[in-house]
């Protein structure tokens, strides 16, 4: 089946109808009525693309914030885009400033740090999709 057959996922926001097909309307997510949530204090998460192939989601990480050590199916890009994040797996630990990424593969276990003493704001690209309430499913576990 081609991809523009395939019907549009069902998201907050979208205008996309039952019965409506890829290619007949963009599924349009606007950043002021996202899906979003602070998984902490001032980590402040959004989702930008919450599809079961990718999903993207933008982030701010509060100063001096550390994400707990985790690890995800889903291979991960991290694009910084104010700031500087550092991220630590059991082998490596690199510093990324404003437009670096990383690449982050599946079931890598992995911390994301904030070093500075102001907020930093990133992209993360999963693929697969990872379910945009991750971290809130991890805090009840």
């Amino acid at each position: 089946m081609p991809l523009r057959d395939l019907p549009i996922r069902d998201h907050p926001g979208s205008r996309a109808g039952k019965g409506q097909k890829r290619g007949d309307l963009m599924d349009v997510i606007r950043f002021d009525t996202a899906e979003n949530y602070e998984p902490e204090k001032d980590w402040k998460r959004v989702s930008l693309c919450q599809q079961e192939a990718i999903s993207v989601e933008y982030f701010i990480k509060p100063a001096g914030h550390a994400s707990p050590w985790h690890q995800h199916p889903n291979a991960q890009v991290l694009i910084v885009l104010k700031g500087k994040l550092r991220i630590e797996t059991e082998d490596n630990k690199q510093e990324l400033s404003v437009n670096d990424a990383v690449f982050i593969p599946g079931d890598e276990q992995h911390i994301v740090i904030n070093p500075l003493d102001e907020p930093s704001v990133g992209i993360d690209i999963f693929a697969p999709g990872r379910s945009f309430d991750f971290w809130l499913k991890r805090k009840r576990s």
